[in-house]
């Protein structure tokens, strides 16, 4: 049974930072790109970043570029999301999600998590 892992979400000051990590189990890890989602209250889920199955890749939303950065421990079947400069609009229940490809889209990946909650105030 495949399992995704969300922890390290919380509330924090906007311009804080918070690291995420997603532990999985159930699965062949290292064969797996490894995504990032979230959804705001009243919105659709949207893309934040991916980080291919090796690590050796990743890319970003526009509006997290340069704040964000994933990366995985497949020793520690680990995925993280180390999120800097918070910003009111980052608000949102973060998802991370297993999938053959090393894509942006949503619908690619076949195994997510349960979501853990990031809450930025001003």
């Amino acid at each position: 049974q495949v399992q995704l892992v969300e922890s390290g979400g919380g509330s924090v000051q906007a311009g804080g930072s918070l690291r995420l990590s997603c532990v999985a189990s159930g699965v062949t890890f290292n064969s797996y790109a490894m995504g990032w989602f979230r959804q705001a209250p009243g919105k659709e889920r949207e893309f934040v970043g991916t980080v291919s199955w090796s690590g050796g890749s990743t890319y970003y939303a526009d509006s997290v570029k340069g704040r964000f950065t994933i990366s995985r421990d497949n020793a520690k079947n680990t995925v993280y999301l180390q999120m800097n400069r918070l910003k009111l609009e980052d608000t949102a229940v973060y998802y991370c999600a297993a999938g053959s490809d090393y894509s942006g889209e949503a619908w690619r990946y076949d195994y997510w998590g349960q979501g853990t909650q990031v809450t930025v105030s001003s």
